[in-house]
Protein backbone atom coordinates (compact mmCIF):
# COMPACT_ATOMS: atom_id res chain seq x y z
CA UNK A 1 0.00 0.00 0.00
CA UNK A 2 2.90 2.22 0.42
CA UNK A 3 3.49 2.64 -3.04
CA UNK A 4 0.61 4.21 -3.84
CA UNK A 5 0.81 6.80 -1.05
CA UNK A 6 2.36 10.16 -2.19
CA UNK A 7 4.87 12.01 -0.14
CA UNK A 8 1.76 14.37 1.42
CA UNK A 9 -0.21 11.31 2.78
CA UNK A 10 2.29 9.69 4.15
CA UNK A 11 2.89 13.11 5.51
CA UNK A 12 -0.51 12.58 7.14
CA UNK A 13 0.19 9.10 8.57
CA UNK A 14 3.29 10.55 9.74
CA UNK A 15 1.79 13.46 11.58
CA UNK A 16 -1.67 10.91 12.95
CA UNK A 17 0.62 8.56 14.34
CA UNK A 18 0.16 8.50 18.26
CA UNK A 19 3.45 7.03 18.76
CA UNK A 20 5.32 9.80 17.22
CA UNK A 21 6.05 12.80 18.43
CA UNK A 22 7.51 16.05 16.73
CA UNK A 23 10.95 15.32 17.82
CA UNK A 24 10.97 11.55 17.23
CA UNK A 25 9.00 12.68 13.27
CA UNK A 26 11.90 15.10 12.85
CA UNK A 27 14.19 12.60 13.74
CA UNK A 28 12.82 9.82 11.23
CA UNK A 29 12.24 12.27 8.51
CA UNK A 30 16.15 13.38 8.71
CA UNK A 31 17.65 9.92 8.57
CA UNK A 32 15.72 9.20 5.47
CA UNK A 33 16.17 12.07 3.01
CA UNK A 34 12.79 13.86 4.14
CA UNK A 35 11.18 11.84 2.67
CA UNK A 36 8.10 10.15 4.30
CA UNK A 37 7.23 7.54 2.12
CA UNK A 38 10.84 5.98 3.01
CA UNK A 39 9.78 6.32 6.59
CA UNK A 40 6.87 4.58 6.08
CA UNK A 41 8.43 1.52 4.08
CA UNK A 42 10.96 1.32 6.61
CA UNK A 43 11.37 -2.37 8.77
CA UNK A 44 11.12 -2.17 12.44
CA UNK A 45 14.97 -3.09 12.41
CA UNK A 46 15.73 -0.25 10.21
CA UNK A 47 13.81 2.18 11.88
CA UNK A 48 15.27 1.10 15.70
CA UNK A 49 18.39 1.80 14.05
CA UNK A 50 17.66 6.51 14.07
CA UNK A 51 19.35 7.38 17.25
CA UNK A 52 16.14 8.11 20.01
CA UNK A 53 14.07 5.63 17.94
CA UNK A 54 12.88 2.76 20.60
CA UNK A 55 10.72 -0.58 19.64
CA UNK A 56 7.64 1.02 20.20
CA UNK A 57 8.10 3.78 17.95
CA UNK A 58 9.25 1.87 15.25
CA UNK A 59 6.23 -0.95 15.69
CA UNK A 60 3.77 2.02 15.18
CA UNK A 61 5.63 3.37 11.89
CA UNK A 62 6.25 0.02 10.29
CA UNK A 63 2.73 -1.03 11.08
CA UNK A 64 1.07 2.25 10.25
CA UNK A 65 -2.05 0.94 8.21
CA UNK A 66 -3.38 -0.72 11.84
CA UNK A 67 -2.82 2.39 13.31
CA UNK A 68 -3.94 5.41 11.10
CA UNK A 69 -7.10 5.24 8.78
CA UNK A 70 -5.92 7.39 6.24
CA UNK A 71 -8.70 7.46 4.03
CA UNK A 72 -10.92 8.42 6.86
CA UNK A 73 -8.97 11.07 7.71
CA UNK A 74 -8.70 12.45 3.97
CA UNK A 75 -12.84 11.64 4.14
CA UNK A 76 -13.07 14.06 7.16
CA UNK A 77 -10.92 16.82 5.20
CA UNK A 78 -13.23 16.80 2.79
CA UNK A 79 -16.09 17.09 4.79
CA UNK A 80 -15.08 19.42 7.10
CA UNK A 81 -13.12 21.59 4.64
CA UNK A 82 -10.17 21.56 5.88
CA UNK A 83 -6.28 21.50 4.05
CA UNK A 84 -3.49 19.72 5.37
CA UNK A 85 0.08 21.88 4.59
CA UNK A 86 3.10 20.53 4.78
CA UNK A 87 6.17 22.07 6.19
CA UNK A 88 7.98 22.23 2.75
CA UNK A 89 4.85 24.34 1.38
CA UNK A 90 4.44 27.93 1.19
CA UNK A 91 1.53 28.21 2.56
CA UNK A 92 3.49 26.35 5.57
CA UNK A 93 3.62 29.48 8.24
CA UNK A 94 7.04 30.55 7.72
CA UNK A 95 8.18 31.48 11.03
CA UNK A 96 6.76 28.01 12.78
CA UNK A 97 9.77 26.51 10.51
CA UNK A 98 12.36 28.15 12.47
CA UNK A 99 11.59 26.58 15.91
CA UNK A 100 13.38 23.14 17.06
CA UNK A 101 10.62 21.25 16.33
CA UNK A 102 7.58 22.26 14.30
CA UNK A 103 5.00 20.55 13.27
CA UNK A 104 5.75 17.98 10.14
CA UNK A 105 2.22 19.65 8.87
CA UNK A 106 -1.09 22.11 10.38
CA UNK A 107 -4.67 21.39 9.26
CA UNK A 108 -5.86 25.03 8.24
CA UNK A 109 -10.16 25.08 8.16
CA UNK A 110 -10.20 28.84 6.53
CA UNK A 111 -8.66 31.11 3.92
CA UNK A 112 -6.09 32.49 6.10
CA UNK A 113 -2.54 31.88 6.16
CA UNK A 114 -0.32 33.70 8.45
CA UNK A 115 2.94 34.88 7.51
CA UNK A 116 5.11 37.07 9.12
CA UNK A 117 3.27 40.26 10.32
CA UNK A 118 1.68 38.15 13.33
CA UNK A 119 1.05 38.67 17.12
CA UNK A 120 0.07 36.22 19.50
CA UNK A 121 -2.50 37.51 22.86
CA UNK A 122 -3.01 34.96 25.19
CA UNK A 123 -3.69 35.12 28.93
CA UNK A 124 -6.37 33.06 31.68
CA UNK A 125 -9.17 31.68 31.10
CA UNK A 126 -10.16 33.29 34.24
CA UNK A 127 -9.70 36.41 33.33
CA UNK A 128 -11.16 40.07 34.95
CA UNK A 129 -13.19 42.71 33.35
CA UNK A 130 -10.04 44.95 32.71
CA UNK A 131 -8.13 41.80 30.94
CA UNK A 132 -10.98 41.40 28.64
CA UNK A 133 -11.23 45.17 27.54
CA UNK A 134 -7.43 44.97 27.04
CA UNK A 135 -7.37 41.89 24.97
CA UNK A 136 -10.13 43.26 23.03
CA UNK A 137 -9.03 46.16 22.26
CA UNK A 138 -5.50 44.96 21.47
CA UNK A 139 -6.41 42.79 18.91
CA UNK A 140 -9.00 45.27 17.68
CA UNK A 141 -6.10 47.72 17.19
CA UNK A 142 -3.66 44.84 15.93
CA UNK A 143 -5.85 43.80 13.54
CA UNK A 144 -7.01 47.42 11.99
CA UNK A 145 -2.89 47.58 11.52
CA UNK A 146 -2.63 44.60 9.36
CA UNK A 147 -1.17 41.90 12.14
CA UNK A 148 -2.68 38.32 11.86
CA UNK A 149 -3.80 38.12 15.81
CA UNK A 150 -3.06 34.75 16.71
CA UNK A 151 -4.65 33.00 19.80
CA UNK A 152 -6.00 29.57 21.16
CA UNK A 153 -9.83 30.24 21.26
CA UNK A 154 -10.13 29.43 24.73
CA UNK A 155 -12.42 31.00 27.07
CA UNK A 156 -11.42 34.97 28.67
CA UNK A 157 -8.36 36.60 27.21
CA UNK A 158 -8.21 34.11 24.21
CA UNK A 159 -11.81 34.84 23.15
CA UNK A 160 -12.00 38.89 23.60
CA UNK A 161 -8.66 38.72 21.56
CA UNK A 162 -10.03 36.68 18.50
CA UNK A 163 -13.68 39.10 18.31
CA UNK A 164 -11.66 42.29 18.75
CA UNK A 165 -10.19 41.47 15.76
CA UNK A 166 -13.66 40.00 14.06
CA UNK A 167 -14.84 43.78 15.06
CA UNK A 168 -12.25 45.05 13.40
CA UNK A 169 -12.86 43.17 10.33
CA UNK A 170 -8.82 41.79 10.23
CA UNK A 171 -7.66 38.59 10.50
CA UNK A 172 -7.18 36.52 13.08
CA UNK A 173 -6.10 32.77 13.71
CA UNK A 174 -7.19 30.18 16.36
CA UNK A 175 -4.75 27.30 17.23
CA UNK A 176 -6.68 24.49 18.77
CA UNK A 177 -5.38 21.63 21.67
CA UNK A 178 -7.79 19.41 20.09
CA UNK A 179 -8.95 18.04 16.15
CA UNK A 180 -10.07 21.10 13.92
CA UNK A 181 -12.93 19.35 14.12
CA UNK A 182 -13.98 19.95 17.71
CA UNK A 183 -14.66 23.40 18.71
CA UNK A 184 -13.48 23.92 22.46
CA UNK A 185 -14.96 25.31 24.38
CA UNK A 186 -18.24 24.10 23.42
CA UNK A 187 -19.86 27.70 23.93
CA UNK A 188 -17.39 29.32 20.90
CA UNK A 189 -19.15 27.43 18.48
CA UNK A 190 -20.21 31.24 16.81
CA UNK A 191 -16.82 32.51 17.32
CA UNK A 192 -15.64 29.10 15.51
CA UNK A 193 -17.48 30.45 12.65
CA UNK A 194 -16.55 33.81 12.42
CA UNK A 195 -12.82 32.89 13.01
CA UNK A 196 -13.25 30.51 10.02
CA UNK A 197 -14.99 32.81 7.35
CA UNK A 198 -12.09 34.99 7.26
CA UNK A 199 -9.25 33.95 9.33
CA UNK A 200 -8.54 30.21 10.11
CA UNK A 201 -8.62 27.01 13.03
CA UNK A 202 -5.45 25.57 12.67
CA UNK A 203 -4.18 22.30 14.71
CA UNK A 204 -1.45 19.98 14.20
CA UNK A 205 -3.47 17.44 15.77
CA UNK A 206 -5.45 14.61 13.44
CA UNK A 207 -9.11 14.74 13.32
CA UNK A 208 -11.11 13.77 16.36
CA UNK A 209 -8.08 14.25 18.82
CA UNK A 210 -9.79 15.24 22.10
CA UNK A 211 -8.24 18.06 24.54
CA UNK A 212 -5.87 17.03 27.23
CA UNK A 213 -3.42 18.14 29.33
CA UNK A 214 -0.50 16.93 27.41
CA UNK A 215 -2.35 19.07 24.04
CA UNK A 216 -2.18 22.00 25.43
CA UNK A 217 1.45 22.71 25.67
CA UNK A 218 1.72 21.56 22.18
CA UNK A 219 -0.79 24.00 21.08
CA UNK A 220 0.93 27.17 23.02
CA UNK A 221 4.41 25.97 21.31
CA UNK A 222 2.36 26.65 17.73
CA UNK A 223 1.03 29.81 19.12
CA UNK A 224 4.54 31.07 19.74
CA UNK A 225 6.02 29.59 16.90
CA UNK A 226 3.78 31.04 14.25
CA UNK A 227 3.89 34.64 16.02
CA UNK A 228 7.09 37.56 15.92
CA UNK A 229 5.88 38.23 19.44
CA UNK A 230 3.38 37.04 22.36
CA UNK A 231 1.65 39.63 24.26
CA UNK A 232 0.51 38.24 27.65
CA UNK A 233 -2.94 40.16 28.95
CA UNK A 234 -3.43 38.54 32.65
CA UNK A 235 -1.75 35.23 33.96
CA UNK A 236 -1.77 33.42 37.57
CA UNK A 237 2.09 32.69 38.03
CA UNK A 238 1.43 29.14 37.19
CA UNK A 239 -0.95 29.30 34.51
CA UNK A 240 -1.02 27.99 30.85
CA UNK A 241 0.49 31.07 29.39
CA UNK A 242 3.59 30.94 31.30
CA UNK A 243 3.98 28.00 29.02
CA UNK A 244 3.88 29.78 25.93
CA UNK A 245 5.86 32.84 27.11
CA UNK A 246 9.02 30.14 28.06
CA UNK A 247 8.16 28.73 24.25
CA UNK A 248 8.74 32.24 23.44
CA UNK A 249 11.75 32.69 24.97
CA UNK A 250 12.95 29.76 23.61
CA UNK A 251 12.05 30.58 19.87
CA UNK A 252 13.59 34.04 20.10
CA UNK A 253 10.27 36.24 20.15
CA UNK A 254 9.41 39.26 21.48
CA UNK A 255 7.43 38.94 24.81
CA UNK A 256 5.43 41.29 26.48
CA UNK A 257 3.53 41.48 29.36
CA UNK A 258 0.66 43.89 30.66
CA UNK A 259 0.94 45.02 34.00
CA UNK A 260 -2.25 44.84 36.42
CA UNK A 261 -3.08 45.60 40.60
CA UNK A 262 -0.16 43.75 42.41
CA UNK A 263 -2.61 42.16 44.71
CA UNK A 264 -4.30 40.36 41.93
CA UNK A 265 -3.50 36.78 41.02
CA UNK A 266 -4.66 37.59 37.36
CA UNK A 267 -1.66 39.40 37.13
CA UNK A 268 1.07 38.09 38.84
CA UNK A 269 2.16 36.05 36.04
CA UNK A 270 2.79 39.12 33.82
CA UNK A 271 4.33 41.01 36.89
CA UNK A 272 6.74 37.89 37.11
CA UNK A 273 8.13 37.80 33.25
CA UNK A 274 7.85 41.83 33.62
CA UNK A 275 10.69 41.06 36.07
CA UNK A 276 12.30 38.60 34.31
CA UNK A 277 12.80 40.93 31.29
CA UNK A 278 9.87 41.02 29.49
CA UNK A 279 8.72 44.16 27.51
CA UNK A 280 6.40 45.99 29.88
CA UNK A 281 3.81 47.18 27.65
CA UNK A 282 1.28 49.99 28.40
CA UNK A 283 0.12 50.94 24.99
CA UNK A 284 0.54 49.78 21.90
CA UNK A 285 3.59 51.61 20.64
CA UNK A 286 5.81 49.75 23.26
CA UNK A 287 4.58 47.01 21.31
CA UNK A 288 5.19 48.59 17.31
CA UNK A 289 8.52 50.05 18.63
CA UNK A 290 9.86 46.64 19.97
CA UNK A 291 8.99 45.11 16.43
CA UNK A 292 10.30 48.51 15.19
CA UNK A 293 7.30 49.39 13.22
CA UNK A 294 6.98 53.16 13.48
CA UNK A 295 5.56 54.50 16.47
CA UNK A 296 2.41 56.47 17.56
CA UNK A 297 -0.35 54.56 15.58
CA UNK A 298 -3.15 53.94 16.77
CA UNK A 299 -2.71 55.02 20.14
CA UNK A 300 -3.98 52.36 22.63
CA UNK A 301 -4.50 53.32 26.48
CA UNK A 302 -3.94 50.10 28.27
CA UNK A 303 -3.28 51.82 31.92
CA UNK A 304 -5.41 50.59 34.76
CA UNK A 305 -7.94 53.66 34.26
CA UNK A 306 -8.99 52.45 30.73
CA UNK A 307 -12.57 51.19 31.71
CA UNK A 308 -14.09 50.29 27.82
CA UNK A 309 -15.82 46.79 29.00
CA UNK A 310 -17.58 45.13 26.20
CA UNK A 311 -19.96 42.46 28.50
CA UNK A 312 -21.82 39.51 26.54
CA UNK A 313 -25.16 39.39 26.26
CA UNK A 314 -26.35 36.42 28.93
CA UNK A 315 -23.91 38.33 31.90
CA UNK A 316 -26.50 39.61 33.61
CA UNK A 317 -28.55 35.72 33.51
CA UNK A 318 -29.59 34.11 36.74
CA UNK A 319 -28.75 37.23 38.57
CA UNK A 320 -31.19 38.93 40.84
CA UNK A 321 -31.80 42.70 40.52
CA UNK A 322 -29.46 43.79 44.13
CA UNK A 323 -26.92 40.78 42.27
CA UNK A 324 -27.00 43.19 39.12
CA UNK A 325 -26.62 46.12 41.04
CA UNK A 326 -23.40 44.89 43.08
CA UNK A 327 -22.00 43.50 39.34
CA UNK A 328 -22.63 46.85 37.56
CA UNK A 329 -20.43 48.77 40.36
CA UNK A 330 -17.62 46.09 39.89
CA UNK A 331 -17.41 45.79 36.21
CA UNK A 332 -15.17 48.14 35.44
CA UNK A 333 -12.34 46.53 36.66
CA UNK A 334 -12.59 48.11 40.34
CA UNK A 335 -11.76 46.18 43.50
CA UNK A 336 -14.18 47.57 46.43
CA UNK A 337 -14.68 46.75 50.28
CA UNK A 338 -18.57 45.57 51.46
CA UNK A 339 -18.88 49.04 52.48
CA UNK A 340 -17.68 51.00 49.59
CA UNK A 341 -20.56 49.07 47.86
CA UNK A 342 -23.22 49.35 50.18
CA UNK A 343 -22.38 53.18 49.52
CA UNK A 344 -22.13 53.63 46.08
CA UNK A 345 -25.60 51.21 45.26
CA UNK A 346 -27.10 52.66 48.11
CA UNK A 347 -28.10 48.92 49.36
CA UNK A 348 -27.96 48.18 53.13
CA UNK A 349 -24.40 46.75 54.68
CA UNK A 350 -26.10 43.27 55.93
CA UNK A 351 -27.72 42.77 51.88
CA UNK A 352 -24.76 43.77 50.17
CA UNK A 353 -22.79 40.93 52.63
CA UNK A 354 -25.28 38.28 51.79
CA UNK A 355 -25.65 39.48 48.34
CA UNK A 356 -21.75 39.23 47.71
CA UNK A 357 -21.56 35.51 49.06
CA UNK A 358 -24.07 34.39 46.47
CA UNK A 359 -22.02 36.14 43.72
CA UNK A 360 -19.22 34.43 45.13
CA UNK A 361 -20.43 30.78 44.84
CA UNK A 362 -22.36 31.59 41.13
CA UNK A 363 -18.16 32.66 40.93
CA UNK A 364 -19.55 36.14 39.33
CA UNK A 365 -16.89 37.70 41.89
CA UNK A 366 -13.73 36.78 43.67
CA UNK A 367 -12.83 38.12 47.20
CA UNK A 368 -8.88 39.36 47.74
CA UNK A 369 -7.49 38.49 50.96
CA UNK A 370 -7.92 42.41 51.85
CA UNK A 371 -11.65 41.78 52.09
CA UNK A 372 -12.27 43.76 48.67
CA UNK A 373 -14.26 42.19 45.98
CA UNK A 374 -13.59 42.49 42.53
CA UNK A 375 -15.84 41.21 39.25
CA UNK A 376 -14.69 38.39 37.76
CA UNK A 377 -14.88 37.46 34.14
CA UNK A 378 -14.78 34.51 32.70
CA UNK A 379 -15.44 33.47 28.92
Amino acid sequence: MIENLNAKQALIVLNGLPSLGPVSRRRLLDAFDNDPTKVLSADVKTLQQVQGIGPQIAKGAASWADNFDLAKEEQRMIDHGVDFVCSDEDDYPPLLKEIYDPPAGIYFKGPARPKLKTVGIIGTRHCTLYGQAVAKRLGSDLARLGFCVVSGMARGIDTAAHQGALEANGETVAVLGCGVDIIYPPENLDLYRQITESGAVISELPFGTPPTRNTFPMRNRVISGISQAIVVVESAASGGSMITARFAGEHGRHLLAVPGRIDQEASQGCHQLIRDGAVLMTSIDDLLEELSYAGNQAELDLSPGAKAVSLPENWEKGLSSDEKTILHTLIEGDTLMPDKIAESTKLPISGVAATLLMLELKKRVVKHADGRFEARFSM
